[in-house]
Parts: C-alpha cells; sequence; structure tokens
C-alpha cells in the first residue's frame, strides 16, 4: 500500500476512535475532534517509526501524553478562542491553561497515549506487514 493511502488509514481510524472515546465518556462529539484524533493518532504511531523500539514504553507514553496535550491546546485555541464555538471548556478545573489544556486531562492523555500507541504498532503490523511490536517496559 503506498505510505499516503495507509497515513489516511490511520488518520481515519484515529479520528474514528477518539468520537467514539468522546461519545462514551461525554456523550457528545464534535466534528473538528476527528481531525484532533486522526492527527493524535499518527504522530502516536511515529514514536515507533522514528525513535527505536528500546525506549522504554513508559517514556513514549509521556512522549505521547505531550503530543495530544500539545495538539488539543492549538485546537482549542483555534475553535474555542479563536472561532468561538466553545467544544470544550476546563476553565473551571485547578491548574487549566485559557481553559484549554488542564492536569486531570494530561494524566487521562498518558493513557490515552498507551492505548493508541499499541493499537498503531498492531494495526502496523496486521494490516502493513511492519515489524512485529515489542516493547521495553
Amino acid at each position: 500500500m503506498k505510505p499516503y493511502l495507509k497515513l489516511l488509514f490511520l488518520f481515519a481510524a484515529g479520528g474514528v476512535l477518539y468520537n467514539l472515546l468522546e461519545l462514551f465518556y461525554r456523550n457528545w462529539t464534535h466534528w473538528t475532534m476527528f481531525f484532533l484524533g486522526g492527527l493524535c493518532f499518527v504522530c502516536l504511531g511515529l514514536i515507533n517509526e522514528d525513535i527505536p523500539w528500546e525506549m522504554p514504553l513508559w517514556q513514549q507514553m509521556l512522549i505521547g501524553a505531550g503530543i495530544i496535550t500539545s495538539f488539543e491546546f492549538i485546537t482549542g485555541c483555534i475553535v474555542n478562542l479563536w472561532l468561538g464555538w466553545e467544544i470544550w471548556d476546563y476553565s473551571k478545573i485547578p491548574g487549566n491553561i485559557l481553559g484549554q489544556i488542564c492536569p486531570k486531562f494530561i494524566v487521562l492523555w498518558i493513557w490515552v497515549a498507551l492505548a493508541g500507541i499499541v493499537l498503531d504498532d498492531w494495526l502496523r503490523y496486521w494490516l502493513f506487514d511492519e515489524e512485529k511490536p515489542h516493547y521495553k517496559l
């Protein structure tokens, strides 16, 4: 499969899965979250593409949480602060930054990153004949 089609598939898978996660957690989602989820999922998958497998999984999880938090902040600044769509507002949660990110969700993103990293690795192995996942704990 051509590389751009693989990335498009992974992007769509991440977008759909993130929308489903939001529907489960918040009982609603917004179409922009498809794009945020897809972008985050592709970037999580690139961790093992660019960083050796020998990096401990907990470090990959922290990098992944940083990626998700960064994209959440950027997206929040665009869709909530600039466009005023009010998709989310963390301003009442302690430690928030501009109401767009907060410590509570950064901790959640660590576990979401784990799921995303592992799922991407196995999808690449099963569907695209890439290297079998192996992790260092």
